[in-house]
């Protein structure tokens, strides 16, 4: 349990203490520690607002007060492994696929899942498997576990339990927002996959989806199909074409934003806000002269 050392700096607390908060902070810290278990110690959190920047944090008890903080501004508090190799995450699931794909018989867990609904009734599903699982193979799996069409397992990250669905669709008529619950979790298990779901098999390109990462991106267009010499060129081929399929400079910045892992030249909201800016004008000029 080193990770939840007892240094947590006390003046970062006293801001936020009430009865109700530090009650509120057990529960997350009771959730972190599910997910350390889960995700083997090596997570991290994130922090998204779509129209700035993604920017990622340690899972310490010291950052709880600051992500409720943001959460209640309207940012998403989001998830992911460090090595996601051996991880699946499912999107966009219903009751019925849960018990289709996710449940035994006996309505028990299969092995090695993590259940978070999201927004009533509504799933994501993380698989821990006891083998690496490439990109195009993890795309392979997700179709045929009906996940939402439009994710791509690319740089993936999940929502967080324990924090608010800040999706405006969510939004409740007095003005709330629902809480995305830890409905299961399995850490003692691994999913052995079977080998004749190892070999992706050829398909008809998926349609284009316009759906931003925190669920995803669609199959047809993803960063990774675009690697360059360097990020910011991969970054400039993976605008132009997102672009010439129609898409806003809002939906390239979240998408960006979410499939970009190494942001080190770029530290920091309002350099990668200037940056991304500035890639996606550049863009749009070629575009333009290229019509």
């Amino acid at each position: 349990m080193g990770w939840l050392s007892h240094s947590t700096p006390q003046p970062f607390y006293r801001r936020f203490i009430t009865p109700f908060n530090i009650q509120i902070i057990r529960i997350l810290i009771t959730i972190f520690e599910k997910l350390n278990r889960y995700f083997l110690s090596n997570w991290r959190l994130a922090v998204l607002d779509l129209n700035k920047a993604l920017w990622t944090l340690k899972p310490k008890p010291a950052v709880i007060p600051y992500l409720k903080a943001e959460n209640a501004k309207g940012r998403h508090i989001l998830i992911q492994p460090a090595d996601p190799s051996n991880y699946l995450l499912a999107d966009d699931l219903s009751d019925s696929l849960l018990l289709a794909h996710h449940k035994l018989p006996d309505g028990s867990f299969k092995p090695g899942r993590m259940v978070v609904e999201t927004s009533p009734c509504n799933f994501q599903v993380w698989i821990h498997s006891k083998h690496p699982i490439s990109l195009d193979q993890k795309r392979f799996l997700l179709q045929k576990l009906k996940s939402d069409p439009g994710a791509d397992p690319n740089n993936r990250f999940g929502r967080c339990p324990g924090f608010r669905n800040r999706k405006e669709k969510y939004q409740s008529p007095e003005g709330f927002f629902p809480l995305a619950k830890l409905i299961w979790v399995d850490w003692n298990h691994q999913t052995l996959i079977p080998d004749a779901f190892y070999t992706p098999q050829t398909s008809q390109p998926a349609s284009l989806s316009h759906q931003p990462l925190w669920g995803g991106v669609c199959h047809k267009l993803s960063r990774d199909r675009y690697q360059k010499n360097n990020d910011s060129e991969t970054d400039f081929a993976y605008t132009l074409a997102l672009i010439r399929n129609g898409f806003s400079d809002d939906q390239i910045r979240s998408r960006i934003l979410v499939e970009r892992a190494n942001w080190n030249h770029h530290q920091g909201e309002k350099k990668q806000k200037q940056y991304m800016n500035r890639t996606i004008r550049r863009a749009r000029e070629i575009a333009q002269k290229s019509v």
